[in-house]
């Protein structure tokens, strides 16, 4: 295993603007997430076809080499299931690699099995077996293992051999652009951030309260992801997501209600305690015209049962006009995203500003129109007034 240890600028400038010249890269990152909101990134793996670099991170504070780099047009970034990794330059860099070739992704579209493991593509592809024993390390403690830096470096070793064959099944296919579209939506997903007021949206069982206490919970969950986000901390560190439900209903007016309430963390009140007895007594004065309403279920709609069947009957005939897995084409989780759009006066899709998987991006033309004739929808409407 041959490679180069990178950890400062100078030799990383050389290094991209070698890369620069390269049709494709293939690129990974480690990083750790145990207790914090972002990811912490420990290391950058790059492959050009001649030199295999690991970047650390923690020394170099000039970045824009890599930066340029990774937005070059002309350069195919090669990542497998890049989700994380996205998250983790967005946050450590500010940039979104593009355009993105996911190697996960392609092999799903080309019928090698959906969600596939970068381990088990290697295996099939290439016939090599990768050694995962140090996916659980610490990366950002150094120095770093001979057997961390090898695990490390075949993560893009294998990644680049793989890229051309299955490139060309893509290719074959004619699916390359849904392997750039797949990925550039992700890419705009990850950079958006929720609106602090509409976080309680996504609370599970929060459709159970109403009246003062989803107001409470609008603002208690507010709250916590505001300082999560300061503090980078993973938002149950703060406070847990069910006991936030448990204090909106309970509606505690003193420390001491606070713990008497079932399941909540001695460390939670003796932190966050006065803050939160706070939130809940400055709601206490707000008329009940200024309550948000209750938080809609698509349970609760008497269309949804015949409306899901009626989707998914279009994802599967889509799936099977274009020969990919139905589950690519559109998850229950798709599905649903797309009935909240429609049907809920409040949803996480528009709080974004975004639209649903189904009638974006690659999915845009082959599903709208057979959307459209689906009456329960009003699809029509919805897209009106958001135009």
């Amino acid at each position: 295993m041959q490679y180069t240890f990178i950890t400062d600028e100078h030799a990383l400038a050389e290094f991209c603007l070698q890369a620069s010249q390269a049709e494709a890269i293939a690129v990974d990152t480690e990083f750790v997430r145990t207790r914090t909101l972002y990811p912490q990134l420990g290391l950058i793996q790059i492959y050009d076809g001649k030199q295999l670099v690991l970047v650390d991170p923690l020394p170099i504070k000039d970045f824009s080499s890599l930066t340029e780099l990774l937005s070059n047009p002309n350069v195919v970034k090669v990542l497998h299931s890049c989700s994380e990794d996205l998250e983790t330059f967005w946050h450590a860099f500010k940039v979104m690699p593009s355009p993105i070739f996911d190697s996960q992704f392609a092999a799903s579209l080309v019928g090698m099995g959906t969600s596939l493991g970068y381990a088990k593509l290697v295996e099939t592809m290439l016939g090599v077996t990768v050694d995962k024993g140090e996916s659980r390390t610490d990366w950002i403690a150094r120095p770093l293992r001979e057997e961390q830096c090898v695990y490390a470096a075949n993560d893009v070793l294998y990644l680049y051999q793989l890229y051309p064959e299955l490139k060309a099944k893509v290719q074959a296919q004619n699916k390359l652009s849904w392997v750039y579209a797949e990925i550039e939506q992700l890419s705009v997903k990850k950079q958006s951030n929720i609106p602090l007021d509409y976080v309680y949206l996504a609370v599970k069982n929060a459709w159970k309260l109403s009246g003062r206490s989803v107001l409470i919970l609008q603002k208690l969950a507010a709250w916590r992801t505001e300082t999560a986000r300061k503090k980078d901390m993973s938002l149950n560190f703060v406070v847990r997501e069910e006991n936030l439900v448990e204090i909106a209903r309970v509606q505690p007016q003193s420390k001491n209600e606070l713990r008497a309430i079932q399941g909540i963390n001695p460390h939670e009140v003796r932190i966050h305690g006065d803050v939160l007895i706070e939130i809940v007594t400055s709601c206490s004065q707000v008329p009940a015209s200024d309550f948000p309403s209750r938080v809609e279920r698509l349970n609760d709609f008497d269309d949804n049962k015949n409306t899901v069947s009626a989707v998914r009957k279009i994802c599967n005939k889509i799936a099977e006009e274009n020969n990919i897995p139905v589950e690519l084409v559109g998850s229950k989780k798709q599905i649903n995203q797309l009935l909240k759009w429609c049907w809920f006066k409040q949803d996480e899709t528009r709080a974004l500003g975004l639209r649903p998987d189904l009638i974006s991006s690659w999915r845009k033309p082959l599903f709208e129109n057979e959307l459209l004739n689906i009456s329960t929808l009003h699809l029509a409407n919805v897209m009106s007034k958001e135009c």
